[in-house]
């Protein structure tokens, strides 16, 4: 199965990137994982006409690297323990899906097109991540996943 995080931005961190490395070295032994970034659009005036034309070049940017099953990164998704992401995942592979996209929007979120284009929406709670963290934390939960349907002890 290839497993692909589509984001938005670079990440600028030394210690985000080593733990998203750690993750996906931990990965290997159970998917094709890789992160693909797309390009952040600069809004130097935040207001909602503004927000929106932002949110929607950023969009475009994400659809043009979706091919398979898509989940958004949303707070309006639903909220899954990491059983019930591991249960997910293990049934789209059982279903044949061979690319599952998980999706991170830039600092103002996700375009409208993008959450249309996606076939599930998932929320990791009220709590505001940023979004360069959040890469890290879905590695680990993708990780986290992937053992628990292994029943390695790592998930305890």
């Amino acid at each position: 199965m290839n497993v692909n995080i589509v984001c938005v931005g670079k990440i600028k961190e030394k210690y985000i990137k080593d733990g998203i490395d750690e993750y996906a070295k931990r990965l290997s032994r159970f998917c094709k994982f890789q992160i693909i970034e797309v390009g952040e659009e600069l809004c130097s005036d935040p207001n909602v006409k503004n927000v929106t034309a932002t949110k929607r070049a950023e969009g475009e940017r994400i659809i043009s690297k979706l091919k398979g099953y898509s989940v958004a990164l949303d707070l309006n998704g639903k909220t899954l323990s990491s059983e019930e992401i591991s249960r997910k995942i293990s049934s789209l592979k059982q279903s044949g899906v061979s690319t599952l996209n998980f999706i991170i929007g830039g600092s103002f979120g996700l375009s409208q097109e993008v959450l249309a284009q996606c076939d599930f929406s998932l929320c990791f709670g009220a709590i505001t991540y940023p979004h360069q963290l959040m890469r890290l934390i879905l590695s680990e939960q993708i990780y986290r996943a992937f053992t628990i349907e292994e029943g390695s002890p790592y998930h305890k």
